[in-house]
């Protein structure tokens, strides 16, 4: 293609965006969600969505749960659907909520499918009554049990399988179901081998037969209700994230500012240096290894910890001052720390 096509591609492409992804950020900010008109239709979402819809077939489950745009991600009580976010719709509202909460739930291939597995558990439980089985309670416990605001997880426990972050099956009965489920339905899982030993596998091969039952059965539930959905949403996006940023301040721990503030400096004006948070991004892989074999714990805390170790980082706005070779020897140090006293305590403590 010749330069002056693809630059009038792009210009082609431009024009065909809407209004609202030219705007500032403070611009944008004060736009109501009714008035973005968003879609899910060529997103990241309607790709991996399909993704899990041939998971589900290929265990025999018939029901398709039905998706469409909210606030944030849910799966109300009595609908078997899904609402996704509305950052997800757009590149342009993924970059403002990274920019205001830092990441962005959901962001990447990994996570998006992680979400909708999760996600489709809850739709099901609402599609075929699960919660209402004797079998359901006995193994998850009470779905009436009142949702928290806050829960403290036990991060050694192993009464529950480990899928999404901040340990989040231990939540509510609810969400440990639609966990397990997720975990269950990862094509190529050998959940049987991971969980061997584990109080969890119990769950797992409940999770199992009663998967085996609903083979080709009709839902009891079918409405295609809509929870909250964007298109009637006139709050604000600047109303959302003052309500969301507040309610999420408990998951910003600083207990270890201090040794990240001795190993990286703060930014200066006067000089570029490479961010912390970068830094240890790049050097991830190789934290991990280190800490999966010396440790001997499980990768999904090691993978928690350095999810805060990054976010401090950017938070604090560090930047790496020393080489490399002696910041990664001092992170790992912090990171080995982190973790002896997470299990130490065995209590974090995190908003729903």
């Amino acid at each position: 293609m010749s330069r002056k096509k693809k630059v009038s591609a792009r210009k082609a492409k431009r024009a065909r965006e809407p209004a609202w992804t030219r705007l500032s950020d403070h611009e944008l900010l004060q736009k109501r969600f009714c008035d973005l008109r968003l879609s899910l239709r060529g997103t990241m979402v309607e790709k991996h969505w399909k993704e899990v819809q041939k998971d589900l077939a290929g265990r025999g489950i018939r029901f398709r749960p039905h998706l469409w745009l909210s606030e944030e991600w849910f799966s109300p009580d009595g609908v078997p659907g899904i609402a996704v976010p509305f950052y997800m719709a757009h590149p342009r509202l993924m970059r403002l909520e990274r920019l205001i909460m830092d990441e962005v739930e959901g962001g990447n291939a990994n996570w998006l499918t992680r979400i909708l597995r999760h996600e489709a558990g809850h739709a099901l439980d609402n599609a075929f009554r699960l919660r209402r089985r004797k079998g359901w309670r006995k193994a998850f416990g009470k779905p009436s049990r009142p949702y928290p605001d806050i829960y403290r997880p036990r991060p050694a426990s192993r009464d529950y399988v480990l899928h999404l972050g901040h340990w989040y099956a231990q939540s509510h009965p609810t969400e440990d179901f639609a966990e397990t489920f997720a975990v269950w339905l990862q094509p190529r899982a050998r959940w049987r081998r991971d969980y061997q030993g584990w109080p969890a596998l119990n769950k797992l091969e409940y999770v199992d037969s009663l998967m085996r039952e609903l083979k080709g059965a009709h839902a009891a539930v079918a409405n295609r209700d809509l929870i909250e959905p964007l298109s009637e949403d006139t709050r604000t996006l600047a109303e959302h994230y003052y309500q969301k940023r507040a309610r999420y301040d408990l998951d910003r721990p600083g207990a270890y500012d201090l040794r990240l503030k001795r190993i990286f400096g703060q930014r200066s004006r006067r000089k570029r240096h490479l961010r912390a948070s970068t830094f240890v991004r790049r050097v991830r892989p190789q934290l991990e290894r280190l800490l999966i074999r010396r440790s001997r714990l499980h990768p999904y805390l090691v993978h928690h910890v350095l999810r805060v170790v990054i976010h401090r980082c950017r938070e604090l706005d560090l930047v790496l001052e020393t080489s490399q070779r002696d910041a990664k020897r001092a992170v790992l140090g912090v990171l080995e720390r982190i973790m002896m006293d997470i299990l130490r305590r065995d209590r974090e403590r995190y908003a729903l």
